[in-house]
């Protein structure tokens, strides 16, 4: 007798979406097929629904511990789970201390032991001060390490250097494990802010001058460059540009082991919006322009761009309100929204329900290496999610599971409601509520430690 059966549901596999059922038991899916035939403890009728992977996002700033008012774990893995999220991965910062050594990676995986509604990894960081500290943050588990090649705008998660960035990729590569950068020229942003600022500039357009494109397209191409130099897995994260794509996909072809993530902003949002909302819609690399935009979905449909994650990067609400933009904290509440977003475009797009699957869930286990994650299939984990496609939501502040209940989508109709979530077959989310305690794993890597 299995523990749970999902009856009648549209099952999006790998090779497309077929009514499926599903039995489940232990937490580990025992059984696709047509029909199941075995008896189970429990039954979801799931007919008319579709069943999608569980979200997997790499790329989330919970902010804890130090700064749980922004956020926390509680309330950024509610707020996953509503939007299908069953395993998330947070960034070293804006939690203070940030993950650089062993003591601050074990406080923030305490603190989402204790509290977190989804399975979880952890990302280690790489600054010019923690080096020394790699091979410690490897043998935790990290997936990998982050680093900022521009203002992370904490003081205490310091920009990377050249060399830093460079002997940082060197002792990564030993340890087998990937370095993430955010790809933004310092030397540009820094130049153009000073420059824009000095002469009383303060708008939002004024911002958007001090963050173009070609500051993005400056450091990836460094950041591939040492890759290179170095046989470093390098993995670069919120990419905004199709060209900045390009970058990737032309160096995966010189045998770079290099990847790239974009984020649900980047294809539904653009600076006419940010105009429009203002501080929530605030992020960095910033929003572009609807050419920029439909350009880089170009890139989604020729498989270029591997995975998409939220980066999500709430604050309180006093860091938003600002009268000179380049004050406001930077940073888009949208963990809860990515899915919908993705299946609201899907038909204008082109974009199959399984490459959106492979996009939010198998791709990213597969990339970091999280075993039995991000697939509908036997002996992998039940993370699953169930979605009536035929209906529409109005996001309201309201149904948000955010701390601050800010978002730019606030007010906005997506296509799909998320009826059900399930991690390793214990449903978390629930016809809009969070139905069980917190339950989250730790979730290592795959990797051999050299």
């Amino acid at each position: 007798m299995a523990d749970l059966i999902v009856r009648g549901a549209n099952v999006v596999t790998p090779d497309g979406v077929k009514r499926l059922e599903i039995a489940i038991e232990n937490g580990t899916i025992l059984e696709l097929a047509p029909t199941v035939t075995s008896k189970a403890k429990e039954e979801i009728n799931a007919e008319g629904l579709h069943v999608f992977p569980g979200l997997i996002d790499v790329h989330v700033h919970f902010n804890e511990p130090g700064r749980t008012e922004w956020e926390g774990i509680k309330t950024g893995s509610s707020a996953f789970a509503a939007g299908g999220g069953t395993l998330y991965v947070d960034m070293p910062l804006n939690s203070s201390p940030p993950v650089l050594n062993k003591e601050s990676f074990l406080a923030k995986q305490q603190a989402a032991e204790a509290s977190s509604h989804t399975d979880f990894a952890l990302w280690g960081g790489l600054t010019p001060d923690n080096l020394e500290n790699l091979s410690d943050l490897a043998e935790l588990g990290v997936i990998g390490f982050k680093a900022f090649m521009s203002n992370s705008g904490i003081e205490d998660f310091k920009a990377i250097d050249d060399l830093s960035l460079y002997e940082g990729m060197k002792k990564a590569a030993k340890l087998g494990l990937p370095v993430a950068v955010h790809a933004e020229s310092e030397a540009i942003t820094s130049a153009l802010t000073k420059q824009i600022r000095d002469k009383g500039g303060k708008s939002i357009r004024d911002y958007l001058k001090s963050r173009p494109v070609i500051a993005e397209l400056e450091a990836i191409n460094r950041a591939i460059l040492f890759a290179k130099e170095t046989s470093c897995d390098l993995h670069v994260v919120h990419v905004s540009s199709r060209r900045g794509v390009a970058l990737v996909t032309e160096a995966r072809k010189h045998g770079v082991r290099v990847t790239c993530e974009t984020c649900p902003h980047y294809l539904h949002l653009t600076e006419d919006d940010l105009e429009k909302l203002g501080a929530v819609a605030k992020c960095a690399p910033p929003l572009r322009s609807d050419k920029e935009r439909l350009e880089l979905w170009q890139s989604i449909l020729r498989g270029e761009v591997d995975l998409i994650a939220s980066d999500h990067s709430p604050s309180s609400p006093d860091l938003k309100d600002r009268d000179n933009f380049f004050e406001v904290w930077g940073g888009i509440s949208g963990v809860q929204s990515s899915l919908q977003i993705l299946l609201t475009h899907a038909n204008e797009q082109g974009l199959s329900l399984q490459t959106i699957a492979a996009l939010t869930a198998q791709n990213s286990a597969e990339r970091f290496r999280l075993a039995n994650k991000g697939r509908l299939e036997p002996g992998y984990d039940a993370d699953l999610t169930l979605i009536d496609l035929d209906s529409s939501e109005t996001l309201t502040k309201e149904k948000i599971f955010y701390r601050h209940q800010q978002s730019p989508y606030v007010g906005q109709t997506f296509k799909g409601v998320i009826k059900q979530t399930l991690v390793r077959g214990q449903t978390v989310f629930k016809d809009g509520k969070i139905v069980a305690k917190p339950l989250g794993r730790f979730i290592k890597p795959r990797y051999k430690h050299l």
